[in-house]
């Protein structure tokens, strides 16, 4: 076995790249050079993981890619070897371009998609045929205005569309001169601070709360007043007391971020009367809110507005794909003008092509039925994901019960670091992300945060669980 791992070039523990990947590259590259022949057998993973002080699960990812990329083959007890028919020129011949991501020429690479990645939607469920056939007739159809600079508001079709959806779906009256068009939340968020606040302002934050938001306000100068959240989300009064001359208010009342839990009718009711009687602004951050599964989607904060105080941040990366980089931001109508002066500055214009073929799918209704095929599938995965979980970790972790969303939240019963897990869980190429990071003030309890919308079947989640148990134990 020493002599198999002496063949292959030292593990760098500091590369971006994962453990488990560069194992592969190593393994690809000594068959596709003949340092590892057809037929000849590998270390077990048992063994390998023992002499190179990896986990077990390590190996086990980086050998489940090589056969099902038929470089190897398992023969049960008889171990696993080499597989045999493999065309070395032909792979040697690719190799020599694609040999491992930092030699990769390809204009389109990105790094791996991890188990349990956040943020991310089903990508293997999104109808891609549709999208192309969409973004083919929207390609055909540019002509040369289509070609200059796009307006900094947005697409008038994609504005309206936008529009007429917030009205159906999620009870917003607005009209398609208060949509405005941006890169994703960042961009809203700074569009927001720009028009409306001025450095030293105060803030109302959630705490647990989404990271990026506390980052860009203190960037810009504003001061964060972080507000506990419990099982009805912000304590909006606890806020208010404390803070009293705050500017603003940043929730998610959907699904609280990063908690999941939903803004209850009293407290929605109490921010927007401090918001109307201090004439303040509420930012509601709904980044999800069309998936919940145990009743019809809640309707937004923004549709109980009835004084012009709430601005309506959406997106399209959570519900399409993150690589769209597409959002959307509703202000009171007596604010368009205020936002179309500082667009003009902050905003820098979504490319026009993509917008077209968003309005058009939102049109022609793919939109609104792809959003029910996955609020559908998002059930199935997270009972699924859950379930497998629960049945490798035991009593090590207790499964929060949500309402909706796209991650689960694992409470750890021992006293274990979630930040040091989620290192731990990173080096074997598994995604995750700690509690304690969300979290302003000193955490209390450590919990993993999983996204499920990716994890296809109870089996694959009880093999996922079987490293983070394994880590957990180690």
């Amino acid at each position: 076995m020493n002599q198999q791992i002496k063949r292959f070039s030292p593990l760098d523990p500091t590369s971006s790249e994962p453990i488990y990947r560069q194992l592969y590259w190593r393994f690809r590259s000594a068959i596709t050079n003949g340092l590892l022949l057809p037929g000849e057998r590998i270390p077990a993973a048992r063994a390998l993981a023992k002499e190179l002080g990896l986990a077990r699960g390590t190996i086990d990812t980086a050998y489940s890619l090589l056969t099902a990329e038929g470089f190897l083959q398992s023969r049960g007890q008889a171990g696993t070897v080499v597989a045999a028919g493999i065309n070395v020129e032909a792979l040697s011949a690719r190799t020599a371009h694609t040999a491992s991501p930092a030699s990769s020429q390809s204009i389109r690479h990105k790094a791996p998609i991890l188990p349990f990645q956040m943020a991310l939607p089903a990508l293997d469920a999104f109808p891609r045929k549709v999208w192309a056939q969409i973004g083919a007739r929207c390609v055909r159809a540019t002509q040369m205005v289509d070609m200059a600079n796009p307006s900094v508001y947005g697409l008038d079709s994609l504005r309206a569309a936008i529009a007429t959806y917030l009205q159906v779906a999620r009870g917003i009256t607005c009209s398609p001169a208060q949509v405005f068009v941006t890169s994703g939340y960042r961009n809203s968020l700074s569009l927001i601070t720009h028009a409306l606040l001025k450095p030293g302002d105060r803030v109302l934050v959630e705490d647990p709360g989404y990271l990026p938001t506390r980052q860009l306000l203190e960037y810009l100068q504003i001061k964060v007043a972080p507000v506990p959240v419990d099982a009805d989300g912000m304590q909006v009064a606890q806020g208010i007391q404390r803070t009293p001359g705050a500017r603003a208010a940043i929730v998610t009342p959907a699904h609280q971020s990063p908690l999941c839990v939903s803004l209850s009718l009293p407290r929605r009711l109490e921010l927007l009367e401090w918001a109307s009687r201090q004439q303040a602004w509420i930012v509601e951050d709904d980044y999800d809110g069309e998936y919940r599964y145990i009743s019809r989607p809640l309707p937004a904060l923004k549709s109980l507005d009835r004084d012009g105080r709430v601005l309506y941040c959406g997106t399209f990366s959570k519900v399409l794909f993150p690589g769209i980089r597409l959002a959307y931001l509703v202000v009171p109508e007596a604010q368009v003008e205020r936002f179309e002066q500082v667009g003009q500055v902050f905003l820098g214009g979504c490319p026009e092509l993509t917008q077209a073929i968003v309005a058009t799918f939102v049109t022609e209704g793919h939109f609104a039925r792809h959003i029910q095929r996955m609020r559908k599938l998002y059930g199935e995965r997270r009972e699924a994901t859950a379930r497998g979980l629960k049945k490798v970790l035991g009593e090590h972790i207790r499964i929060d019960a949500l309402p909706g969303g796209m991650h689960l939240i694992l409470r750890l019963t021992a006293p274990t670091s979630d930040r040091a897990l989620v290192e731990r869980l990173q080096q074997v190429g598994i995604y995750a992300e700690a509690l304690s990071d969300f979290r302003l003030h000193e955490p209390t309890e450590s919990a993993l945060l999983l996204g499920f919308a990716n994890i296809d079947s109870q089996d694959i989640a009880e093999q996922l669980g079987e490293r983070i148990l394994e880590l957990m134990e180690a």
